[in-house]
């Protein structure tokens, strides 16, 4: 589907966009578009060349926009420490969120726990691991 309908597609845009940005002033808005189309269409013949390749990361930005919206609540923590422990409690809740794991029977079940659990084993209670161990434990 990409040889067929994606390269055409791409390889006239590319042309285009290669006839038209000479005939354009740069600091415009079409030149500064052509300009950027230029330096960045490149790297999109990766996308036509390898199947496994998606053509936009919205997957990931999803995953890390709670992160990014974080950041600017970091700023109001209340000090450096308040900061990392907030940063920790959004990862810790992004990898439950991965492993679609309850974040309030995940975090109740560790905190119960963890005082009595073995430092070289604390991996365990990562939610992935979490899962796994609470999945073996249902017999589900």
């Amino acid at each position: 589907m990409r040889r067929r309908y994606a390269k055409p597609a791409y390889e006239v845009f590319l042309n285009w966009v290669n006839e038209s940005l000479p005939r354009s002033l740069p600091k415009s808005g079409i030149g500064k578009a052509l300009g950027y189309a230029a330096n960045h269409l490149p790297r999109l013949r990766h996308y036509l060349e390898d199947g496994r390749i998606e053509i936009d990361n919205n997957q990931i930005e999803n995953k890390i926009r709670p992160l990014a919206l974080g950041r600017k609540n970091y700023l109001f923590a209340g000090s450096r420490k308040g900061a990392e422990r907030a940063a920790m409690m959004y990862s810790f809740l992004a990898t439950c969120k991965e492993h679609d794991v309850n974040p309030r029977e995940w975090l109740k079940d560790v905190l119960l726990r963890i005082n009595d659990h073995p430092i070289n084993r604390i991996h365990e209670l990562l939610p992935g691991e979490w899962k796994k161990n609470r999945t073996g434990q249902k017999g589900e």
